[in-house]
């Protein structure tokens, strides 16, 4: 894959709570990943940054949320995430400590 279309597709980790409790518990990490990014496409990316071993992909599409402004109605924007399951043995560090 090409380097320039792994960064298109991984935009970054996903940190929340549920993300954290997640990691923790069943051995997945959470990206956010562009609107047209398939399951394959995610999988090999991050085989080939992280170089770990990649055993299942899903993906959530998140709508935003309507908000009132003082302007009047605004929107969030949408996200796509992925919930990358590494095989047994394989992590991420994201934070890069001990």
């Amino acid at each position: 894959m090409n380097p320039g279309r792994i960064y298109q597709i991984l935009m970054g980790p996903h940190i929340s709570e549920k993300a954290t409790i997640v990691a923790e518990d069943s051995q997945q990490v959470v990206f956010r990943v562009s609107k047209d990014a398939t399951k394959p496409e995610i999988k090999q990316a991050v085989e080939e940054l992280f170089d770990v071993k990649v055993t299942g992909v899903n993906i959530v599409n998140v709508k935003g949320k309507t908000k009132r402004t003082m302007r009047g109605l605004g929107k969030r924007n949408d996200v796509r995430k992925a919930y990358v399951r590494l095989a047994e043995g394989s992590e991420i560090d994201f934070l890069g400590g001990e």
